[in-house]
């Protein structure tokens, strides 16, 4: 296998790949790999998969009606 060096990983993005790591119970490396994997590797869209996943998503959110502006007032409070 190769090996490769990566230099000058600012420390914020050390952290967050730290940070997601332990949570999927992976090694640094690991989720580095699966990170590159992700970005390199495409995937077949299964169409009919995302059409159900939608339909599931919209019976649970059926009931919860918000505004436009309760909508832009929740984007805002969320980039603070």
């Amino acid at each position: 296998m190769a090996t490769v060096t990566v230099k000058n990983i600012p420390d914020e993005l050390y952290d967050r790949l730290k940070s997601v790591a332990e949570i999927n119970r992976r090694s640094i490396n690991s989720e580095i790999i699966m990170c590159i994997e992700n970005a390199v590797i495409s995937r077949p869209i299964n169409l009919d998969e995302v059409i159900e996943n939608t339909r599931q998503l919209r019976q649970l959110t059926a009931g919860h009606l918000i505004s436009d502006e309760e909508f832009n007032q929740a984007k805002a409070d969320g980039r603070l």
